[in-house]
């Protein structure tokens, strides 16, 4: 129960933090990047430091990288795939959630598995 008072403590700081952040940037679509997401990996990372320790930890944030790198190429196909073939954006983001995952496994490959 602690654990979930913890996450949820940190992650609404750093939430704050970065929605200051975003309100700060020009153009506002900058906003979206600095929402949950961040801090929720930040309270992760930080709360398997302090329970599991570093190497744990470092195995998490890798995968957590390898995270980030397929959601930016499955951001720029659905980006593409709306702007060319005019599709809703609830067709785009479901036909491409294998996209998501190919190069999820794909780079995890490579990765030499973290």
């Amino acid at each position: 129960m602690t654990e979930w008072i913890l996450r949820f403590l940190i992650g609404g700081i750093v939430v704050s933090l970065f929605a200051v952040i975003g309100d700060v940037l020009r153009p506002k679509s900058f906003a979206g990047l600095f929402s949950a997401a961040p801090s929720v990996a930040l309270a992760t990372v930080g709360l398997a430091i302090h329970k599991e320790g570093r190497p744990y930890a470092a195995h998490e944030a890798a995968c957590m990288m390898i995270g980030a790198v397929s959601f930016c190429v499955y951001a720029a196909a659905a980006s593409c795939l709306l702007r060319r073939a005019r599709t809703s954006a609830h067709v785009a983001a479901l036909s491409l959630l294998p996209v998501w995952l190919a190069v999820a496994l794909g780079v995890w490959a490579l990765a030499g598995r973290p």
